[in-house]
């Protein structure tokens, strides 16, 4: 076994046990009042969730950074980096929806070499290393066969709640036009599950204004390893220091990229 392939076995089975310590704490209803106890809630979420995932991630690669900030934006300084995203669509677990997970990533130089996606509550693990392919529960991944934008499934949404009135606006010239060039857009947090689908090609379009790592190096690489394309908006190759994102399935990017490039 390769030492790549050892610990991407090992950062599942983190993010596995991360999700399920996160299950025994999970409600279908909620009580919070306002912003400060959703803040709260979340960040207690977090604790539980990188109590098991920290530890293991960081025997399974110690010579790798950790990055502290999971709403951090742009390029890392060179070497390995963890990008965690602790509870993936924190919003959703705090308020009882079932969209959720736990993702961990392992960055080279800007680019992911492995990651690892669990949602708990479906049981289902995501994997994915460069130049391996991408798996879903050991069966691999294939991107959609839509050939024309026009019937696909595209979809949006927000990177983060440091978002200022400008990238709202974005997000709204984005979805119209989107919307008159495609079949049916849907706009929804986190992005990783929508990534997610793509890579699975249940969908066929995602796009986002923003670049939060944690947010998009998972779904970037089982995109990519799934024979899907990601680039930035205009079409140029992404990496975690870009400051926008588009994956797609090959049949339909360019006419994305044409679309959301000329806005």
């Amino acid at each position: 076994m390769s030492t790549l392939t050892a610990t991407a076995a090992a950062t599942a089975d983190a993010v596995r046990a991360a999700g399920a310590a996160l299950v025994r704490g999970y409600r279908t209803s909620h009580d919070l009042v306002d912003r400060a106890a959703v803040e709260a809630a979340i960040a207690a979420a977090d604790e539980v969730s990188l109590a098991e995932l920290r530890p293991a991630l960081e025997a399974a690669a110690p010579d790798a950074g950790w990055v502290e900030d999971e709403l951090a934006e742009g390029g890392l300084p060179p070497g390995r980096w963890w990008v965690v995203d602790p509870v993936e669509g924190a919003i959703n677990y705090v308020h009882g929806l079932p969209e959720w997970g736990v993702t961990a990533t392992l960055v080279e130089d800007d680019l992911p070499v492995l990651t690892a996606v669990h949602l708990p509550l479906a049981d289902l693990t995501y994997t994915a290393t460069a130049g391996g392919g991408a798996l879903r529960n050991g069966e691999r991944l294939r991107a959609s066969v839509k050939a024309e934008l026009r019937g696909a499934l595209v979809g949006t949404g927000q990177a983060s709640p440091r978002e200022t009135e400008g990238t709202w606006r974005l997000i709204g010239r984005s979805a119209t036009a989107m919307m008159a060039a495609s079949g049916v857009l849907g706009v929804s947090v986190p992005p990783t599950l929508r990534l997610l689908h793509v890579a699975d090609g249940r969908s066929d379009v995602f796009w986002q204004h923003g670049a939060v790592r944690s947010g998009l190096l998972p779904g970037a690489l089982l995109v990519a390893e799934a024979g899907g394309v990601v680039s930035d908006l205009r079409g140029a190759p992404w990496t975690a220091a870009s400051g926008d994102f588009l994956a797609a399935a090959p049949g339909v990017h360019a006419q994305a990229a044409a679309v959301l490039g000329a806005l």
